[in-house]
């Protein structure tokens, strides 16, 4: 062979290695990134594997959006122009593919935006401990509406929701407890709608207690007690009428005298709130009576008690 052919197959032979060497070092790069990419957002936790409480709810894309277009087509068509599809990218974007102990406010923000919607005047019913007997007054009666009559809160009441770094990024097993952690998917939703809720009462407000709690009708601890109480606008609120309701047949543990409703009323009247507390709100008392209408409680008037 002469040496010029030896010469050139030797040539090619190197830029092929080197071609090859070049290959492989870009197939190694890319599935170094890829892995790292991947481990950034599918990152497994043992401890996201399994918590407390209850995991997302089934077929959840298919829950918010039949609610929602329930909601602004059969009852409030005047909000006709929300977008559910919208609404329910945004409630996903909130939490998918993320640690379930660390959804901060801001992730639910452009939900709140997209959902929100006014609240008219004298129509707001805040409530503790009351939820069962709460709405149904709130079914049969439609001057008054909670927080889960306005759309963020008929879409999400209760269902749940949490996310997880691995795939498929949303945790049907469990998803955590308030006790778990305070920074959870469904405690920041709910703290959100109640503090926006609050801020958009007008005219008087009504709040509807347990007062058969042995531990007190008011809590400072509830979400009334912590968020809404203090979010509420002395400059558009003129007066909160407090309902507490006994059960039935008791027990009866407080009225509008007792330790926990008299805190509560300390508290307004610090934020230049006016206030009336009447026991056993008789309209709501009259719900109670339908499935205990021989009562002897249910043959009785109710009294109440304005503070000055």
């Amino acid at each position: 062979m002469p040496p010029q052919q030896g010469s050139a197959r030797m040539r090619q032979r190197t830029v092929l290695l080197v071609g090859i060497a070049v290959l492989l070092a870009a197939l190694v790069l890319a599935v170094v990134l890829a892995s790292l990419l991947t481990h950034g957002r599918h990152e497994v936790s043992p401890q996201m594997l399994k918590w407390k409480d209850r995991g997302t709810t089934k077929n959840l894309q298919e829950v918010i959006l039949g609610r929602c277009y329930n909601y602004i087509t059969a009852q409030h068509p005047e909000l006709g122009d929300k977008d559910c599809q919208k609404i329910w990218e945004s409630l996903k974007d909130a939490f998918i593919y993320k640690n379930p102990c660390n959804i901060t406010p801001e992730d639910y923000q452009p939900l709140m935006e997209l959902a929100s919607h006014p609240i008219p005047c004298n129509k707001s019913l805040f409530w503790s401990k009351t939820g069962d007997l709460v709405h149904r007054y709130t079914k049969s009666n439609q001057n008054f509406l909670t927080l889960e009559d306005t759309l963020l809160g008929y879409m999400a009441d209760r269902i749940s929701w949490c996310g997880d770094p691995s795939a498929p990024g949303i945790n049907y097993e469990s998803c955590p407890k308030r006790s778990e952690c305070e920074s959870n998917p469904g405690s920041v939703f709910w703290k959100m709608a109640s503090k926006m809720f609050a801020e958009a009462a007008c005219g008087v407000v009504q709040v509807m207690l347990n007062g058969s709690v042995e531990a007190g009708a008011f809590r400072s601890s509830s979400i009334f007690g912590s968020i809404e109480i203090f979010n509420l606008d002395p400059d558009k609120v003129s007066k909160v009428h407090i309902w507490l309701m006994q059960d039935i047949g008791g027990p009866q543990s407080e009225s509008c005298s007792g330790h926990s409703i008299q805190r509560l009323i300390s508290i307004l009247e610090e934020r230049n709130f006016k206030i009336i507390c009447e026991d056993n709100y008789r309209p709501v008392q009259l719900l109670q009576c339908v499935h205990n209408p021989d009562h002897t409680d249910c043959r009785l008037c109710t009294n109440s008690t304005a503070i000055p």
